[in-house]
């Protein structure tokens, strides 16, 4: 049944932020998703009078058209003339002399909702970079399109990386502005420091609502489909698999150049979000799931199959899958054959914990 009123999120609701940000130094922290409706907010703010000092870019870059993990170089936009520093590569984290001329600074980008997804380790940096030079930090907050559910095994200390900074877990069902009061609560940033939020709140959002992302959130997410299988298949990143990168079924498809892995056949190529994609060029062989309807959930049974169709089992994870999976055990289990249903359960306990500290920080009505 369609909402009686339209979910808005934090950047529409400009007459909530905008008298705070009079007389103010500004900076944003955008990409291609920070959009009211067609306008970007870089776009928006300039023309209400706004003093933009700079932009600083995440990963795939200010306009989303980066690689994973392709470094993200300082420029000047095109077409704002604005300064664009990057927030990826070797500096993740604003330093002093970045913020000095700034008062304020604005984090609007979509999220969705894995824990390997590396907005939400930039807005980290962030927030510590706030609280170290006592800047405001505001976030215009978004919906969650993975926010109807928790799961996953929760991130242990020893496994903390770039695609995992928190102990949560795989799937966290939070928004961004939940997760940054959960990092202030918990104490998570460097010297127990707290930063300075802002927060503008989604407007008619709870978390047991579909929203569908009005813009694709990185290159190779290009629709709900890829979305929603996407804190499934994201574990695959760490084997010899490929998830359809340089096709135009990105985290949809699962193969690799081997008959084994299944009948379905992919060719990735090199395209603009996805230059040096695994496989280029080859005929991939594996599972096509983009026909599937399916429920909200993180399923293990992808990777779990595709092991046990590996012909070389000893080459199928790399040194990543720890790291995304935020432990070593997972790997372990799939290794020795556990079921699904078994290793789930080896998640409970700390899945209960996790849970019940997560109703502290929430804004929107649970599922």
């Amino acid at each position: 049944m369609a909402k009686a009123s339209p979910i808005l999120p934090g950047a529409y609701q400009i007459e909530e932020y905008l008298p705070y940000l009079k007389d103010k130094n500004v900076a944003l922290v955008v990409n291609q998703t920070s959009m009211i409706n067609k306008t970007h907010l870089a776009d928006t703010l300039l023309s209400l009078g706004v003093k933009i000092k700079k932009i600083f870019a995440p990963e795939h870059g200010f306009r989303g058209e980066a690689d994973a993990g392709e470094t993200v170089k300082n420029d000047i936009d095109k077409k704002t003339g604005l300064p664009l520093v990057s927030l990826y590569g070797n500096n993740k984290k604003p330093s002093s002399e970045q913020l000095k001329d700034v008062d304020v600074i604005i984090f609007d980008i979509q999220d969705v909702g894995a824990r390997f997804y590396t907005y939400i380790s930039t807005m980290h940096y962030l927030m510590e970079s706030c609280a170290e030079n006592n800047k405001t930090l505001l976030i215009l907050d978004r919906p969650n399109p993975n926010g109807s559910y928790i799961d996953g095994p929760i991130l242990e200390p020893k496994y903390k990386s770039f695609v995992g900074m928190h102990p949560i877990p795989i799937v966290h069902g939070l928004t961004v502005a939940e997760l940054a009061q959960m990092i202030n609560g918990e104490h998570w940033l460097d010297s127990n420091k707290t930063c300075n939020l802002k927060i503008v709140k989604v407007k008619n959002y709870e978390h047991k609502d579909r929203y569908v992302l009005p813009v694709k959130p990185s290159p190779n997410l290009p629709n709900e489909l890829s979305i929603m299988l996407y804190p499934s298949l994201g574990l695959f990143e760490g084997t010899v698999m490929s998830v359809g990168r340089g096709t135009d079924k990105a985290f949809q498809v699962i193969g690799a150049p081997d008959t084994a892995y299944g009948k379905d056949t992919f060719k990735p190529v090199s395209t603009p979000g996805a230059k040096n994609p695994p496989y280029e060029n080859k005929l991939c062989y594996g599972v096509d799931l983009t026909k599937l309807n399916p429920e909200p959930g993180l399923k293990l049974k992808y990777v779990i199959d595709m092991y046990k169709k590996a012909p070389e089992k000893g080459k199928y994870f790399n040194n990543f899958f720890n790291k995304l999976a935020g432990n070593s055990s997972l790997q372990e289990q799939i290794k020795n054959g556990m079921s699904e249903s078994v290793i789930r359960e080896s998640w409970k306990a700390n899945l209960d914990k996790y849970k019940l500290m997560r109703k502290k920080y929430l804004l929107y009505k649970d599922f």
